[in-house]
C-alpha cells in the first residue's frame, strides 16, 4: 500500500521514486486526496534531493494525464505543430512576433502563454490591451483560427494539466518555486499536453530573468531538453541574454506597439536577432528547413515581405480584435495622461542596467502585478529605454514614463535612476543568444 507521508520520507532521504509511486503524488494533487501539507512536503524534498531525469520524465507524463490532451491530426493541417515557451524577461514581447512569422512559414502554432506576476510581463497581459482580443476563447475558435490564420496565442484552460495548477499554487507560497526538476516538469506538462510535434525553449539569463546566472540557465535548459525528448517531444533550447531590455519599450501597450513596429519594418536589432533565431530553430525543428542558415533565411522573408504581419492582423481579427488594427493601431491601443522624459543627473554612456529592476518599475506604474488578483493599466510603462553604452543626457532621456499620474511618474523616474548606471566602465554587449542546447545523438 502506498502513503504519501512514506514517499515522502523516501525523496527526503535522498531516495529515487518509482513510476508507481510518482503516480500516486500526481493523483492525490489532481483529486485532492493528498494533503497540502504533505504535497508542500513533497516539493520541499524534492527541492533539496533534486531527481534523476527519469523521475522527471515520469512527473511530466503523470501531470500531463492529469487532465484533457488536444490533439490536431483532425484537422488535417499540411504543416508541424510547433511551439515556443520563455521563461520570462523585462520587454519580452517575443511570442507576438515569433507566432506569425512560423505561421507564415508553413508552420502552426496553438500558444498557450500566460500572465505576469513579478517583475516579468506575461503575453496575455499585452494581449488584452488590444480591445476585443480573446485570450480565452472556446475550444472550437482556438482550433479554427490555428487551422485557418495557422497561430492563435491564447490562456492556459483549466483542463490542461490539473495538477500542475495546485503544485504550483502550493510551491509558490512554501519557497519551492526554484527547483529545476519542478520548473521542467510545470512547463512541459503542459507543452505535452497542447499536442505540439517541436518546442523550442528560450531560456533568458542576467539581471532581468530567473536564472540569473549561466550556471542556472544552463541546467534548466538541459533538464528541459532531456526531459521533453524523453516524454516523445522533440525540444532543443536557446539561451539568450537578459542584462538590458528586451527591444526598447516595457509595458502592455506600449509592447503590442513595438510589436507593430517590428512587424512592419522598424525592428531594433537585439529583438530581432532573439525573434528570427528563436523562429529559425523552430522551423529547422519542425522540418520546415533542412538546416538553422536557410530557416533562417525564411523567417526573414516572411518577416521582410510583411507575410508575417499579415498573419498577426488575422489573428487578431479572427480572435475578436479590431479588423484594422494594424492600419490604426495608435486609435486602438490604450494611451496614458502623462508622458514625459526621464533624465539622467550627467551627460554619460550608460554602463549598466538593473533589468530586474526596471521591470519593478513597471510594476509601480500599475503595469504589473504584485499579487494575482491585481488590475493592470495597460496604457502605463517605459518607451524607448536607453541600453549600454548608449550616452544620455538632455538630449537622451534614460527613458520615456507613460504613467497614470504625475506622482506615478516622478516615484518610476526615481526607480529608473537607481536602476541604470552611467559612471563606470560600459559592459559590453555581448551576443543575443549565448549558446544552444539539442539533444546529443545516442552513439
Amino acid at each position: 500500500m502506498l502513503l504519501p507521508q512514506e514517499i515522502i520520507r523516501k525523496k527526503r532521504d535522498g531516495g529515487i521514486l518509482d513510476e508507481a509511486e510518482i503516480a500516486f503524488m500526481v493523483k492525490g494533487l489532481a483529486d485532492e486526496s493528498i494533503s497540502e501539507g504533505q504535497i508542500a512536503a513533497f516539493a520541499m524534498a524534492v527541492f533539496f534531493q533534486g531527481m534523476t531525469m527519469d523521475e522527471r520524465i515520469a512527473l511530466t507524463r503523470e501531470m500531463v494525464g492529469s487532465g484533457e490532451t488536444l490533439h490536431w491530426h483532425d484537422l488535417d493541417l499540411n504543416g508541424p505543430v510547433l511551439d515556443k515557451h520563455s521563461t520570462g524577461g523585462v520587454g519580452d514581447k517575443v511570442s507576438l512576433m515569433l507566432a506569425p512569422i512560423v505561421a507564415a512559414c508553413g508552420g502552426y502554432v496553438p500558444m498557450i502563454s500566460g500572465r505576469g506576476l513579478g517583475h516579468t510581463g506575461g503575453t496575455l497581459d499585452k494581449l488584452d490591451a488590444i480591445p476585443g482580443y480573446s485570450t480565452v476563447p472556446d475550444s472550437d475558435l482556438f482550433r479554427a483560427t490555428v487551422k485557418q490564420v495557422g497561430c492563435a496565442i491564447i490562456g492556459q484552460t483549466a483542463s490542461l494539466a490539473p495538477a500542475d495548477k495546485r503544485f504550483y499554487g502550493i510551491r509558490d507560497v512554501t519557497a519551492t518555486v526554484e527547483s529545476v526538476p519542478l520548473i521542467t516538469a510545470s512547463i512541459l506538462s503542459k507543452k505535452l499536453a497542447a499536442g505540439l510535434e517541436g518546442l523550442v525553449m528560450d531560456v533568458k539569463t542576467g539581471s532581468g530573468a530567473f536564472a540569473d546566472t549561466m550556471e542556472m540557465a544552463t541546467e534548466l535548459a538541459d533538464s528541459i531538453v532531456r526531459v521533453a525528448n524523453g516524454a516523445g517531444m522533440k525540444t532543443s533550447a536557446l539561451i539568450t541574454d537578459m542584462n538590458q531590455v528586451l527591444g526598447s519599450h516595457v509595458g502592455n501597450g506600449l509592447e503590442v506597439l513595438e510589436t507593430v513596429w517590428f512587424l512592419t519594418g522598424k525592428a531594433e536589432a537585439r529583438l530581432q536577432d532573439c525573434v528570427i533565431s528563436l523562429a529559425a530553430e523552430m522551423l529547422h525543428l519542425g522540418g520546415i528547413a533542412e538546416n538553422v542558415d536557410e530557416a533562417r533565411t525564411k523567417a526573414l522573408a516572411a518577416l521582410d515581405s510583411g507575410a508575417a504581419a499579415e498573419k498577426f492582423a488575422a489573428m487578431v481579427t479572427a480572435l475578436g480584435g479590431p479588423a484594422d488594427f494594424m492600419e490604426k493601431y495608435e486609435t486602438h491601443l490604450p494611451s496614458a495622461p502623462v508622458i514625459k522624459p526621464c533624465f539622467a543627473d550627467s551627460v554619460a554612456p550608460v554602463s549598466k542596467v538593473d533589468t530586474r529592476a526596471v521591470g519593478v518599475a513597471v510594476v509601480g506604474l500599475g503595469g504589473g502585478r504584485r499579487r494575482a488578483s491585481d488590475a493592470i493599466d495597460y496604457a502605463v510603462g517605459l518607451a524607448d529605454v536607453c541600453a549600454p553604452g548608449q550616452t544620455v543626457g538632455p538630449d537622451r532621456p534614460l527613458a520615456m514614463i507613460h504613467a497614470a499620474s504625475d506622482d506615478a511618474a516622478d516615484q518610476a523616474c526615481a526607480e529608473l535612476r537607481a536602476a541604470i548606471s552611467v559612471s563606470g566602465e560600459v559592459a559590453r554587449a555581448g551576443n543575443m543568444v549565448l549558446k544552444t542546447v539539442r539533444l546529443e545523438p545516442s552513439r
